[in-house]
C-alpha cells in the first residue's frame, strides 16, 4: 500500500497537484491555431480598412493594431513592437511554470491556457508582420469598441476565469 501512495501525483500547495502540460499545451495550440486561420482567412477576403457588416451591431473589418489593447502606443515609433513581443515571450515563459507547478487545477490551468495561446498568437502576428491583424468589430451606433481577434478573446475569457477561479478559491477558504 505504501508503494502505491508514492507513485501517486502528491500535493503541491494551493490544492494543486504536478501533472503533465499536455493537455493545457493543446488548448493554447488551439487557440494559436483558431487565431492565425481566422487571420489569414480575413487578410485573404478584405483589403485593409474594409469592412461588412454581418448584423445590426457587428462588423468584420481588417484593421492593423501596432500597439497594445486598445491601441495603446500604436503610434510609439516602433520600439512598441519588440516591447510587447518581449513581454508576451516573458509572459509564456510564467505561464508555462504556472502550468506546470498547477497542472492538478482544472479551472486555473484552462484560464492559464487561454491566456497562453492568446498572448502567443498576438505574438506571432508582431514577429511576422510588425502588427497585430484585428477584426471582430463590434459597436452600438456610431459607437465602436475597439477592433480584435480570437487571441484577444482568449485572453479576456482566460483572465474573467481567473478572477471567477480566484473568487471560487476564496469563498470555498471561509
Amino acid at each position: 500500500m505504501a508503494k502505491t501512495l508514492s507513485k501517486q501525483a502528491k500535493p503541491n500547495g494551493a490544492g494543486g497537484t504536478k501533472g503533465t502540460l499536455v493537455p493545457w499545451l493543446g488548448i493554447a495550440v488551439i487557440v494559436i491555431l483558431a487565431d492565425q486561420l481566422t487571420k489569414i482567412a480575413i487578410s485573404k477576403v478584405f483589403a485593409y480598412g474594409e469592412g461588412r457588416m454581418i448584423t445590426p451591431f457587428f462588423n468584420l473589418v481588417l484593421v492593423y493594431n501596432k500597439g497594445a489593447a486598445f491601441s495603446f502606443l500604436a503610434a510609439a515609433g516602433g520600439w512598441q513592437r519588440w516591447a510587447f513581443t518581449a513581454l508576451g515571450v516573458v509572459a509564456a515563459v510564467v505561464i508555462g511554470y504556472l502550468l506546470k507547478r498547477h497542472a492538478g487545477q482544472r479551472l486555473f490551468c484552462t484560464a492559464l491556457a487561454l491566456i497562453l495561446g492568446g498572448a502567443l498568437g498576438n505574438v506571432l502576428d508582431r514577429l511576422m508582420y510588425g502588427h497585430v491583424i484585428d477584426f471582430l468589430d463590434f459597436h452600438l451606433g456610431a459607437s465602436h469598441w475597439p477592433a480584435f481577434n480570437v487571441a484577444d478573446s482568449a485572453i479576456t475569457v482566460g483572465a474573467v476565469l481567473l478572477v471567477f477561479d480566484e473568487l471560487r478559491r476564496v469563498r470555498g477558504s471561509r
